[in-house]
């Protein structure tokens, strides 16, 4: 059983060379950081490898991380309940390339159609194809709309810092207008 340990521990530190050597032309300080962490081999091994991937991964939009690329009809030519089956579905689609959006729920499924449309579909990202590798899309800056993530999405404590930070008026908090049960990242063992 030790000799297999032992095999083990020798792949992971051939690996952890091969994935520095490759890393060597992208080097900046976050490897250098590395050094002063005490890391399992095959740790580190994970943060060079996704490391080495985003440095390689192509920026596209998102459209055309699917084949064929995906492509939403037009929300003016869809009824309601046209747009709401469309809109489950390029949902689910984003979340197969694991793709999760958050903050929806004071979206109506039209708004919501129309910011992925508008939005995801054309934003160029790094496309990056690794099991723990995930995109979330927050379809709400708070920073933009303190109102309506005050309303709707921030805790008690975090009204409480803003209401520290500000000297505005807290907006109610409201129960979220269109609530949905959207795919989300799924804590993975690892």
């Amino acid at each position: 059983m030790g000799s297999q340990s032992e095999n083990t521990e020798v792949d992971q530190l051939l690996l952890n060379a091969r994935l520095r050597d490759e890393l060597e032309p992208f080097l900046d300080e976050s490897v250098d950081v590395l050094a002063c962490k005490q890391l399992p081999t095959s740790d580190e091994n994970e943060f060079l490898a996704s490391m080495l991937a985003w440095e390689r991964a192509p920026a596209l939009p998102i459209a055309q991380w699917f084949n064929p690329p995906l492509q939403l009809a037009s929300p003016e030519r869809l009824s309601d309940d046209e747009l709401r089956e469309r809109l489950t579905a390029v949902i689910e689609k984003l979340s197969t390339r694991r793709i999760y959006l958050e903050l929806t729920d004071h979206l109506s499924d039209r708004q919501l159609y129309c910011l992925i449309a508008r939005d995801i579909l054309p934003s160029h990202e790094k496309m990056i194809d690794l099991p723990h590798n995930y995109l979330n899309w927050r379809c709400l800056d708070a920073d933009l709309d303190a109102e309506t993530w005050l309303a709707y999405y921030a805790t008690d404590e975090e009204r409480d810092m803003w209401s520290a930070e500000n000297s505005q008026p807290m907006p109610a908090m409201l129960p979220p207008p269109y609530p949905r049960d959207l795919p989300r990242k799924l804590d993975l063992p690892r």
